[in-house]
């Protein structure tokens, strides 16, 4: 694949960037001065960027890489949030570089930044979209991660994104299982930089990484429209006295955030329940996975339905809980006659389970109940071990 492309080849991505791409492969003879491969790559990878990085759709001239590498980089509301957090210095560097993406927002912020990545092509891909996207001050290095930090300047700030996939595609969640193992270089990092940022799989255990890493003095769990996307740990060379959670969710509606340490959520205490007040609140993603249970319900003063069933309620309505709120209509018992006439009455709601010993789809099928609608359904356990469903409108 040529990186700089013929006429022909810029002519026909012009033309046909809305179209599938599938359906203009089986069209490739009739274009025989276009190279397709490249082209279909730049139209898949232009289509792709609008949806997660709209910047960067909307600057003319930006080269895309293999799908691969847009499967993985950050999305445009992530790398914005890694921005915020590593605020502004005077030298930053990027040690895995892969697309690029968290290397031009973060470096917005630095007056010296270093982009660094093993792999060529992704290289010659940075040098060329980096000026593009205002980001000209960004030197460019092909070479070994590892490599490069043996003999780099202290920076401000340093960033790591380690590659989650082994040798045959599969994905890994453990840090020794990554490429570069942080854990193998974390002595080095923190003579290397006064802030060493460390972007994780948010299938990791986080404890498990803590131990690996016991530097760490924050941990940010961010997810984009309830959907965990990625850790973010940051470490510094300091003491660490404090080990700070934060859980940030991302939305079209701005953002949703909660902060605790695991002191919090020792100390906090935590009501369990077997009614169902008139409000129920789901947390987002990023709470549950960062484990601010018994924290959350103290700091909004609100009530556990049960240990293991994540759910809240209270007769006070708290507008800014970080994640769902419902108006609940109606509660009934798992085996109750009230709940088969509940169910009459619905042909289609929104379903979730949550501590309950039937799914999703097994509660679809015995109640022959389509997806969708304005009512939500929760299947759950309360304080008393009782199976109830609760009939909410979201608010």
């Amino acid at each position: 694949m040529s990186l700089y492309p013929n006429d022909d080849t810029v002519g026909f991505i012009a033309q046909h960037r809305h179209e599938k791409v599938h359906d203009l492969a089986l069209q490739a003879l009739r274009f025989k001065e276009v190279d397709m491969p490249f082209a279909l790559q730049q139209i898949a990878g232009w289509q792709t960027a609008c949806q997660k990085l709209p910047r960067w759709s909307n600057t003319e001239g930006v080269l895309y890489p293999p799908h691969l590498s847009m499967e993985q980089c950050s999305s445009e509301p992530t790398a914005l949030y890694k921005a915020e957090v590593a605020g502004k210095g005077e030298s930053f560097a990027d040690l895995t570089g892969g697309f690029g993406v968290d290397a031009s927002y973060i470096s917005a912020g630095f007056r010296q930044a270093l982009y660094v990545e093993r792999n060529e092509l992704l290289c010659e891909l940075a040098r060329h979209n980096f000026p593009l996207l205002g980001c000209g001050h960004v030197e460019v290095h092909n070479v070994e991660a590892e490599t490069f930090l043996q003999t780099m300047k202290p920076v401000t700030c340093l960033f790591l994104d380690p590659a989650r996939r082994d040798s045959h595609g599969g994905k890994t969640v453990a840090i020794s299982d990554c490429t570069p193992d942080v854990s193998a270089l974390n002595e080095l990092l923190l003579q290397k930089a006064e802030t060493v940022m460390i972007k994780l799989s948010p299938m990791l255990d986080i404890t498990l990484a803590l131990k690996d890493l016991p530097a760490v003095r924050e941990v940010h769990v961010v997810s984009v429209n309830n959907e965990c996307k990625e850790l973010l740990l940051l470490m510094s060379g300091k003491p660490v006295h404090e080990r700070r959670f934060h859980c940030i969710n991302l939305t079209s509606r701005g953002r949703q955030s909660f902060s605790f340490t695991p002191e919090d959520e020792m100390r906090a205490q935590c009501t369990f329940v077997s009614e169902i007040r008139r409000y129920l609140y789901e947390p987002n993603s990023s709470l549950l996975k960062a484990g601010a249970f018994r924290s959350l319900a103290a700091h909004y003063q609100i009530e556990k339905l049960h240990p293991n069933s994540h759910l809240y309620t209270s007769d006070t309505l708290y507008e800014d809980f970080p994640g769902r709120i419902f108006e609940v209509k109606e509660t009934v018992g798992f085996k109750k006659k009230e709940l088969k006439e509940m169910m009459a009455s619905l042909k289609q709601a929104n379903l979730t389970v949550r501590n309950f010993p039937a799914s999703v789809a097994e509660l679809r099928k015995r109640f022959r109940l389509a997806e969708g609608g304005n009512i939500y359904l929760f299947a759950t356990t309360l304080y008393d071990e009782s199976k109830v469903i609760v009939k909410c409108e979201k608010i």
